[in-house]
């Protein structure tokens, strides 16, 4: 087990998810007979809940799509006949998640945790992100790196190696120091992505900023002497005691004309991979999310303030950048490929961002949290809760299939009572 920690997060909760897979949706069993739950209980791991928090998934009187779905079976449906695969940027994927961009913290590189996460990724399928600064940090890879180091090229071959065919895909963020070094001209031209780039699994994202620290490039803190062969690309600051310093790289400038000129070199450049673009919670956050879609992105990845599992300065973490909730109320429903992520962990949270319009979610710390719990199987035993947990919720509300969720299975404590009347009609 990794001595990673992750405050404010509900990391026992994810701890134990990752130990027990599907049973930890439920109380212990051997309080089973003896402790009288009900309504009411705050949840294992709740903090103080956020506006997507207090939001409650509102299952219907009258199910017309539960008996749609009776007469395509010719049995009554249950949970397990909710179908929850889907199309996530391109990728074929089990269900309705990616896992978001790692890049070169400490915590996923030199745990390993990195490559535990790519394996684990590639066995279930889902589509996962290779972070930006991996390159400059750890390497690209090629030349004979040892096994088990966290260079990009090991991350995406332990992926390819383990992923079932037509299932997933490998998506290579690239930031302007990474644009020195050529990662996507490297991942696009290597022999080991060609799988993945031959059945339409390799997607390169541009990002222009993250949840953690909106308008800020990737920092991470490093030793003193490991930093010097960094200062030609990075801002390097010796803020800390130990030898240690501050490396920071650049937010790179966008406009509209920019982020339209940049999706269209992407599709010229690398005709055979996806395109992926990933925003910080701005305010015109919508604006450039439709933008982006226009102009031809595959998916639009948009990364809430409670997002981030790297370095960040406090001020930014409690202060700076829209929350979640907010950025999907901006956003005012689905938009093609509109993945969305920030604090996601069980199935309420991520079930009411596909009410919401987006088509899937991403983990981020949980994911981490999960394979230093357990870096062969904690990760899948996560996955495996939150799978349950969101087929339970979806049949509750008499639905399917995550495509066909909507406001209308959402009730907001914020609302007006006269326009709960309202919208209840």
């Amino acid at each position: 087990m990794s001595d990673i920690t992750a405050p404010g997060f509900p990391e026992e909760e994810v701890r134990r998810r990752a130990r027990l897979g599907a049973a930890a949706a439920f109380p212990p069993p051997g309080e089973y007979g003896q402790v009288l739950y009900g309504g009411g209980r705050v949840p294992a791991g709740s903090g103080a809940p956020d506006a997507l928090d207090a939001l409650r998934l509102v299952p219907p009187v009258f199910m017309p799509g539960r008996l749609a779905r009776l007469v395509e079976l010719g049995h009554e449906p249950t949970y397990r006949d909710v179908d929850l695969e889907v199309t996530v940027g391109g990728f074929h994927s089990a269900l309705p998640l990616y896992l978001s961009a790692l890049g070169s913290t400490r915590a996923a590189g030199d745990r390993g945790l990195g490559l535990a996460l790519s394996r684990q990724a590639g066995v279930m399928g889902v589509p996962l992100v290779i972070g930006e600064n991996v390159t400059s940090v750890h390497g690209y890879g090629r030349g004979g790196d040892a096994p088990g180091d966290s260079s990009v090229l090991a991350r995406l071959v332990a992926y390819a190696e383990t992923a079932p065919e037509g299932r997933g895909g490998v998506v290579v963020q690239q930031s302007t120091e990474d644009a020195d070094a050529e990662v996507w001209n490297l991942a696009y031209s290597d022999p080991a992505a060609q799988p993945l780039l031959d059945s339409g699994r390799l997607a390169f994202e541009l990002k222009a900023g993250q949840g953690a620290k909106p308008g800020l490039g990737g920092m991470t803190v490093l030793p003193e002497a490991a930093a010097e062969r960094m200062r030609e690309h990075f801002v390097v600051d010796p803020l800390f005691e130990g030898r240690r310093v501050l490396r920071s790289g650049s937010p790179g400038t966008l406009t509209e004309e920019i982020l339209r000129q940049q999706i269209r070199l992407m599709r010229n450049n690398y005709p055979r991979a996806r395109v992926w673009v990933k925003l910080p919670p701005g305010r015109d956050v919508a604006d450039a999310a439709r933008l982006a879609v226009a102009a031809g992105a595959d998916a639009v990845t948009v990364d809430g303030a409670e997002g981030g599992t790297g370095w960040a300065p406090e001020v930014f973490l409690g202060q700076v950048g829209l929350p979640l909730a907010e950025c999907l109320r901006r956003l005012g429903g689905p938009l093609p490929g509109l993945l969305v992520s920030g604090g996601m962990w069980e199935g309420g949270r991520a079930v009411k961002c596909l009410a919401l319009g987006a088509t899937a979610v991403g983990l981020g710390r949980a994911a981490l949290l999960a394979v230093a719990e357990d870096p062969r199987q904690g990760l899948a035993r996560l996955v495996e809760c939150l799978a349950l947990e969101m087929r339970l919720l979806i049949s509750a509300l008499g639905k399917y299939r995550p495509d066909v969720l909507g406001p209308e299975d959402l009730w907001s404590p914020s609302v007006p009572p006269s326009n709960r009347l309202d919208s209840s009609r």
